[in-house]
């Protein structure tokens, strides 16, 4: 059988294990190039409308096999001079097909998804004529990784993506990227791709910076990007134009990479997640240029991963945020909404400027802020005018548009002056119910009949804030999460009388927004601050009975989160941290402590546990001074178990109490509004795959199959 017929027979078995695959064609023209002769292109198209991606399943792969069979008789016959490949418009090809690999149940059906993939892409290479890829427009992952497998690359500047996620996912680049990119730009290049800008929320890269890490060997404008590529690539076959590149370092350098990449990923995941330092150890191999090696390595890989539970948490993941965030559960009719044409924000402080940075900016409509005293108000006024020159500096908005941003942004003393046509107003000031409910009496007098009335409460109930007023139908809770700019997430809340107009509006809003809005219930601090604080006044709760600073902080690494608990607290603000458990203590006293320890730290105004003159963190020996401790200490497995039974117990009840609609919506919030990663795919896979859930609640919070291995 020959390799071809092997690789056709591979792919079919593995197309009945792909049941929805989006099928991309791989369609063969012919070119004259000037100079040249008889050119191939390929063009990878899925039939869809130009926003939709281009994937690779079985059945792709198949389709982009055959035309490659077709080039490779031309090119042994002497017929054609070279190949090309290259994407529809504004994508060229973004990789696997996620919605397939989700369902795959034996490892050898993911051994054979890597090999289908291997066996297709490496054939480019093998070619009697020169290959070129012409990356027009997003790639991503195998779409990255096919163009690796060509002689030659072009990359276009409007290119708005080229990324290797796969380890954000819980995967590796397994269909070349971990060995072939490193031999091309050598490691030092590799480990930031590959593993760095993974891990750093999946950071992507733009046309320019592929061509600056010599992964593409030319760069053309996007307007006429292919015809470009076309005439280079005849200058390149008629030695008219040499490419050269810079010689890969495989001495010391390699290996100082690799390590740094292990740090970095130490750094990240704390060793809680496979997948990077798999990747790394591919990486470290492919030192030798051995790349029959390296394919078999990302081979046994893929499918490892593939079968392990942080990649389906990753899948879960990247799931949750691509397609329900997009339709929050929950939501009213769209049509309900009313326009915004003006926004009002009560405060002029740091949050309340921020906000009216993002509104302006989004919406592009007039913004006006309100405090106490012109002082403030000129001081939150003129942070949202400087944040606007930043964005000129990095050239983020050009002058004409930062001066029709920094016009839109005024303040006023007066309320009905500022607020008499206003559509939307949201309140950032202090987080007390006598303050805001004050506030919202004010406002409620001078605003139009229609406008909504926004709450950005951390904490505490929209209901009662709007009991008082004449018309509680239009307010809603507005919780934006601190960076404003940085984090996605928007937790809209409905109080016990707020209208369905008034909820569409906000969903509305907070598209404009570009958030991610998730319908939360009117219940004590909604869903990130109540897991939160749960899971930190357990971490409190051992630290106050005697278990060290340093045991409690250590205990939940294994998780992998982003940072430890107390350098948490210390991002949150122990004040803020404090006020949030005093509310839920309120609430539910037999769950929620109030730390007399976190009460010490923040009665001395401390912000934190820690110090960082040494350019790292630790502990403040003034902090440890305050300390009063019992004599029970646990240790690093017993703090742990304990931390998560009581995250557990607390999600079991908030689905019970109807917090959200499902579990589904509590590990977005997390991803979005807290930073959890994608390989916990929040946190209830995680709950799921330890037994955790299934102890403290009796059952798993996820259906299996979903975030794990199907059945």
């Amino acid at each position: 059988m020959s390799t071809t017929t092997a690789t056709t027979e591979l792919l079919r078995g593995a197309a009945e294990l792909f049941p929805d695959e989006v099928v991309t064609q791989a369609h063969v023209r012919h070119l004259d190039l000037p100079g040249a002769g008889r050119f191939a292109l390929i063009t990878l198209d899925n039939g869809f409308d130009h926003t939709k991606p281009t994937t690779f399943g079985p059945q792709s792969l198949a389709n982009l096999n055959a035309a490659i069979d077709q080039v490779e008789k031309e090119a042994a016959d002497g017929e054609i001079v070279g190949v090309g490949l290259t994407g529809k418009p504004f994508i060229f090809a973004v990789g696997a097909d996620l919605k397939g690999v989700e369902l795959l149940k034996r490892h050898e059906d993911a051994l054979a998804i890597g090999k289908g993939g291997h066996d297709v892409f490496k054939r480019l290479s093998q070619l009697a004529v020169p290959t070129f890829a012409y990356y027009n427009g997003a790639a991503m992952g195998g779409g990255v990784e096919v163009g690796l497998h060509c002689t030659y690359r072009t990359v276009s500047k409007a290119l708005p993506a080229f990324a290797l996620p796969e380890v954000f996912l819980g995967l590796v680049p397994g269909w070349g990227g971990c060995t072939l990119l490193p031999n091309l730009i050598g490691a030092d290049r590799a480990v930031s791709v590959i593993i760095e800008n993974a891990l750093n929320q999946n950071r992507q890269l733009k046309g320019q910076q592929v061509f600056d890490l010599g992964i593409a060997d030319a760069l053309f404008e996007g307007a006429d990007f292919l015809e470009r590529s076309l005439l280079w690539t005849a200058s390149v076959l008629s030695g008219e134009v040499e490419v050269a590149r810079a010689e890969v370092d495989r001495g010391e350098a390699w290996d100082a990479a690799v390590e740094r990449g292990r740090t970095f990923a130490d750094a990240k995941v704390h060793g809680a997640a496979p997948a990077a330092y798999r990747a790394l150890d591919i990486i470290a191999a492919a030192k030798n240029g051995d790349l029959r090696q390296g394919f078999d390595a990302e081979d046994q890989a893929l499918a490892d991963l593939i079968m392990g539970g942080e990649l389906r948490s990753g899948i879960y993941a990247f799931n949750l945020v691509q397609k329900r965030a997009k339709r929050p559960a929950g939501a009213p009719d769209k049509s309900l909404a009313r326009p915004v044409t003006k926004v009002g924000v009560v405060g002029a402080g740091l949050m309340a400027s921020q906000l009216a940075l993002l509104f302006v900016r989004r919406l592009q409509v007039p913004v006006v802020l309100t405090d106490i005293d012109q002082e403030r108000v000129d001081k939150g006024v003129a942070y949202v005018h400087g944040e606007i020159d930043k964005l000129l500096l990095k050239g983020r908005v050009n002058q004409d548009q930062a001066n029709r941003l920094k016009g839109q942004v005024t303040g006023s003393l007066d309320k009905a002056a500022a607020f008499g046509d206003a559509d939307f107003v949201i309140e950032a000031v202090f987080e007390e119910m006598g303050v805001k409910q004050k506030v919202f009496a004010e406002v409620e007098a001078v605003v139009p009949a229609h406008a909504i009335l926004a709450t950005n409460t951390s904490s505490l109930s929209v209901s009662e804030m709007a009991s008082q007023l004449s018309h509680p139908e239009r307010v809603v809770g507005f919780h934006f999460f601190n960076p404003v700019a940085i984090l996605p997430l928007l937790e809209i809340v409905r109080g016990e009388r707020t209208d369905d107009a008034s909820l569409a509006t906000a969903f509305a809003v907070a598209k404009s927004l570009k958030k991610t809005a998730v319908l939360v219930k009117d219940a004590p601090a909604f869903v990130v601050n109540r897991i939160l604080t749960r899971f930190m006044g357990e971490i409190q709760n051992v630290i106050d009975e005697g278990t060290p600073v340093a045991t409690a902080e250590r205990a939940i690494e294994p998780l992998g989160l982003p940072m430890s608990p107390l350098v948490l607290l210390e991002l949150v603000g122990p004040a803020i941290g404090l006020h949030v458990s005093e509310t839920l203590n309120r609430a539910f006293p037999d769950r929620f402590t109030v730390s007399p320890n976190l009460k010490a730290v923040v009665e001395a105004g401390k912000r934190g546990f820690y110090v960082h003159d040494s350019g790292k963190p630790e502990l403040d020996p003034e902090v440890l001074a305050l300390l009063k401790q019992g004599d029970s200490v646990l240790s690093e497995e017993q703090v742990r178990e304990r931390v998560l039974d009581a995250v557990a117990q607390e999600i079991d009840l908030m689905l019970k109490e109807g917090v959200v609609a499902e579990a589904q919506d509590i590990d977005l919030c997390l991803i979005t509004g807290a930073g959890w990663p994608f390989h916990l795919g929040g946190i209830t896979p995680y709950l799921d795959r330890a037994g955790v859930s299934e102890r403290v609640a009796g059952k798993r919070f996820l259906a299996p199959g979903l975030a794990s291995v199907p059945a």
